[in-house]
């Protein structure tokens, strides 16, 4: 065994081993990456034959933490690792999404890049490792792979900027972002900010990139010392005879068609489709079986550089907008009458149908990861149906639907505001009805509209817009697009997607297919996008432009306790027994928690009378009776000299005989029977006993007065 090492010193002081040779040797490259005691194993493995007719690249990249690495048993029954968790799959997307571009554009070989987390530190965040691990695995394997590529975390916090900072920090930050790039360029961004400039964003980037090319660098060095020779492939069968003759017969009728400014997506793509089927139709059944999956490539090679020669040409869209266009908005709130809050957005066409849904403390999600533990109270969940797009195809959950959700997630959660007056956990989901083009945007205006339909306190309404790019690589000339269809990002460079408010960014993303952007673009991107957010929110404002005053009658209404801890025993009783018995009684929900010395209740219910009676019962289960004190008592029992009178739930005291009235008393009957209400004072207390000494006679005023 031989074991190569090669270490990164950072600017920040962080010191970053990359080491081979040791473990997994038998994939195609195998790395260990480790910073403190935070270790990750990357693997890379690539099939030596092409998958048969693709004309991508088969990519899979997972991530998985294992439990062991952090001294944790995993939750659930199985107490095994299983399906990824939505972060471990979010850090997988980051990952495959800067690595992808980088494969040539003809290796179709079926790779799988696994990063696992084998030991934890919680002053090193893994998720900011994974992606140099995996590209330090491919660096040194012999699967082609064009360049390294490294990510790294960039947060601002108290006004400065730092890298790679601990979980803890991540808390303060008020930019957290996550940026990958090139030797030369950024290639992928996300994350989340508290309404920051655009300048502090480029300027984030700037920092992060500095680290990231050391971090290739450190790349270079081991593949120095330990890289395979590149595999020599074939992937594609081309012919430039049918290539040639596609070109001559396709690219000017596929030119007129995408200056024909179409705005029904369906319509455009059955024209083009039309025009390859002509070309096709000149060939013989056995001559198209043979060519058709070469003709595909090379017709969506042609249909991709005639949209963009007329984009760059003409300075005009697919759908005849200007680059800076956006397309016609409508916006709709409280369509829903039975839900929490609801909106639609559409814009083209691409419309989310949003509902907000708000619940108690037990609808908190429980987050039970291998680094991350604790609970969520603000989700929102991202649908994307097939008949979205016209299509017909089984209804599941995929990664894009977790990342999308993720990033209007993101988006939105730092606006809404967190008081006594929204103790809520709060569910939001956007379906999305129609999709031609950024449908994640789509759910952050719909997202904020239907919020602030509910009630809940928005400190400012949040809008979303996703960039494109066509770039010739060749002139240098390029063209910023806003509001992009999904043809546009298709056949684009780039998808950059900015929400915020009129006062700064909440979140971004940006994914690209060229090997990378400069700043100059990113730049005027950001600064195209700030104008479209705006156009954006002044039309949700037209609709809704702050939160209601209040919830809508079916939310659940909410009464917070504060109660001495000892007392905490006596709410919940033996078993659950009392707060289960309330809960019943009164259609409530009640949630009990410890303070420090005190408990605290919070009590939910969809009845105004149901969360008084609810307080009411917990506030006489945990008041402490005093001399003077007076109480509407009910008679439990009756006794020759007196009645047992129950003043609190599980509190009685003796009303003496001689304390009914004024007057002498004979015969308790003559005044109560079991069930009666009685007012008492309590005249004193037995300290040792603690039983309740009780008096009516003392409440009445007057001779012969009864109260």
């Amino acid at each position: 065994m031989q074991e190569f090492i090669e270490t990164i010193n950072l600017p920040n002081g962080q010191i970053v081993e990359i080491s081979t040779g040791k473990l997994a040797k038998q994939a195609d490259g195998s790395v260990v990456v480790k910073c403190g005691d935070m270790m990750l194993l990357a693997t890379a493995v690539s099939k030596n034959e092409p998958t048969p007719d693709a004309d991508f690249m088969p990519l899979t990249v997972e991530y998985q933490e294992k439990y062991a690495a952090a001294g944790r048993f995993p939750g659930g029954f199985l107490k095994r690792e299983s399906r990824p968790s939505e972060y471990e799959i979010l850090i997988a997307r980051l990952v495959d999404r800067a690595l992808r571009p980088i494969f040539p554009e003809n290796y179709h070989a079926e790779t799988q890049v696994l990063v696992f987390l084998i030991s934890a530190d919680p002053n090193y965040p893994p998720d900011a490792f994974a992606a140099l691990a995996a590209s330090a695995a491919l660096t040194i394997s012999d699967i082609p792979f064009d360049q390294p590529i490294s990510e790294v975390r960039v947060a601002k916090i108290n006004g400065e900027f730092k890298i790679n900072p601990t979980i803890n920090e991540i808390e303060l930050a008020d930019l957290d972002l996550m940026v990958g790039g090139t030797l030369t360029d950024i290639n992928m961004v996300e994350g989340e900010s508290k309404e920051v400039d655009e300048n502090t964003i480029i300027e984030a980037l700037k920092i992060a990139h500095e680290y990231i090319k050391l971090e290739i660098e450190g790349q270079m060095r081991l593949r120095e010392k330990a890289g395979k020779p590149k595999r020599i492939y074939d992937h594609e069968v081309n012919s430039e005879e049918i290539k040639q003759k596609l070109e001559d017969f396709c690219y000017d009728k596929v030119l007129s068609v995408a200056r024909e400014h179409l705005t029904s997506k369906k319509e455009r793509q059955e024209k083009f489709d039309a025009i390859k089927e002509e070309f096709l139709n000149q060939f013989t059944e056995e001559e198209k079986a043979e060519i058709t999956s070469m003709v595909n490539r090379y017709f969506h090679d042609l249909h991709k550089r005639a949209v963009r020669q007329m984009i760059l040409e003409d300075g005009k869209r697919l759908d005849g907008r200007s680059l800076d266009e956006i397309r016609p908005i409508w916006c709709e709130v409280n369509y829903l009458p039975s839900a929490h809050g609801s909106a639609i957005f559409t814009r083209g066409e691409t419309q989310s149908l949003t509902t907000v849904t708000l619940g108690t403390k037990l609808d908190e999600q429980l987050i039970d990861g291998a680094v991350f533990e604790g609970t969520s109270n603000f989700l929102l969940h991202y649908n994307f149906p097939p008949f979205s797009t016209g299509e017909v195809k089984p209804l599941r959950l995929g990664r894009r639907e977790i990342g999308h959700g993720n990033l209007a997630l993101r988006a939105l959660k730092n606006m809404i505001v967190r008081n006594e007056d929204n103790p809520y956990t709060i569910r939001v989901v956007s379906d999305i009805l129609e999709s031609n083009g950024s449908s994640s945007m789509a759910t952050v205006c719909a997202g904020s509209l239907a919020l602030m339909d509910s009630g809940v306190k928005m400190s400012k309404p949040v809008s979303g817009i996703a960039m494109g790019l066509i770039m010739d690589e060749t002139t240098g000339k390029y063209a910023v697009l806003s509001d992009i269809l999904g043809d546009e990002d298709h056949l684009g460079d780039m998808d950059f997607k900015v929400a915020g408010t009129a006062d700064g960014i909440t979140a971004c993303q940006m994914d690209i297919k060229v090997k990378g952007l400069s700043f100059q673009v990113l730049s005027e991107a950001l600064l195209q996008a700030k104008k479209g957010r705006l156009h954006i929110l002044n039309i949700m404002n037209q609709t809704i432009s702050a939160s209601r005053p209040d919830y809508k009658p079916n939310v659940p209404r909410y009464k917070k306790l504060t109660i001495p801890r000892e007392f905490m025993g006596a709410v919940i009783g033996v078993g659950g027994k009392v707060i289960q018995e309330l809960q019943r009684e009164t259609n409530s929900t009640i949630v009990i928690e410890e303070a420090g010395e005190m408990a605290v209740v919070d009590i939910f219910s969809t009845n105004k009378e149901g969360l008084e009676k609810a307080v009411n019962k917990i506030k006489a289960i945990t008041t402490v009776p005093q001399i003077g004190d007076v109480f509407d008592g009910i008679v439990k029992s009756i006794q020759a000299y007196g009645a047992f009178v129950e003043i609190l739930p599980g509190k009685e005291g003796l009303l003496h005989i001689s304390e009914i009235d004024n007057k002498r008393v004979n015969d308790v009957n003559d005044y109560y029977k079991v069930g009666d209400h009685v007012q008492v004072k309590i005249l004193d207390i037995d300290t040792k006993t603690g039983k309740f000494k009780l008096s009516h006679k003392a409440l009445i005023k007057n001779q012969g007065d009864r109260i």
